[in-house]
């Protein structure tokens, strides 16, 4: 049995990622962190990281930034590999992760799910077919989430923009551009209400047609399962920075 530590026990996701290990025959849980402690658990659950003394296998990060960092420094020190499933990283701490991955397996991506990475494959193929096509990604996600565009949009945008020679622009807000429609322009949209999941369109809109890819995640049990699938994967895997790519 690998023992897992859910940083961002008490979320949303933490108590997913929980309810899946509980049913899994080869994962058990540690302990967590969260910036509360929650008694009502079986196990301990830490807000300072240094109080930890359970035997670690793997760690699994669904919180936010500021925590998947401090969660990354100890399992740097620790030499704990860890799955970071959070987003809304800055240009700084993206550079972090990759230093860090010289020291230990870390396994990081915006979206658990893997339809989703087979949707970015998807579009990038499309992208280099309908090259006269102006590109727009649409993504609406609960009224809670954080951060804006999601880590999946940049997923997607990303995958796209590598397929067409990483010579695009990402546009975030038009409110204030006076301008004409530039060519190499992925337009990012984000969309915050309700209780949606997540949801991501890409649109290829040509001369009188539009080519729509939409994903929709009606349960967050499968980012869930996809962690455990990378936790899984990440455990036998030499220090390096992984993501859905690898696993898939």
């Amino acid at each position: 049995m690998l023992k897992v530590l859910i940083n961002g026990i008490n979320g949303r996701m933490g108590q997913e990622v929980l309810n899946q290990v509980n049913s899994s025959d080869e994962f058990e849980i540690s302990c967590g962190v969260d910036k509360y402690i929650n008694n009502d658990l079986s196990f301990n659950t830490y807000t300072d990281i240094s109080s930890i003394k359970e035997t670690l296998d793997v760690i699994i990060d669904f919180s936010i930034p500021i925590a998947s960092m401090n969660i990354l420094e100890f399992a740097k020190e620790k030499k704990i590999p860890i799955v970071i499933a959070t987003t809304g990283f800055s240009d700084e701490e993206l550079s972090i992760i990759k230093e860090y991955s010289k020291e230990i397996p870390i396994f990081r991506s915006g979206n658990m799910s893997y339809e989703i990475n087979i949707m970015a494959d998807i579009v990038s193929k499309l992208a280099t077919q309908l090259k006269d096509s102006d590109i727009e990604i649409v993504e609406t996600h609960h009224r809670n989430k954080i951060d804006s565009p999601s880590g999946t949009a940049l997923i997607l945008a990303d995958s796209i923009d590598d397929a067409l020679n990483n010579e695009m622009i990402y546009q975030y807000n038009r409110h204030n551009v006076r301008q004409k429609r530039p060519d190499k322009e992925i337009g990012i949209h984000s969309i915050r209400g309700g209780t949606e999941v997540g949801k991501h369109t890409v649109l290829f809109l040509g001369e009188n047609e539009t080519l729509e890819i939409t994903h929709t995640v009606t349960s967050r049990s499968i980012f869930a399962n996809g962690a455990l699938k990378a936790a899984k994967f990440l455990i036998k895997q030499n220090n390096g920075l992984y993501s859905m790519k690898d696993l898939i």
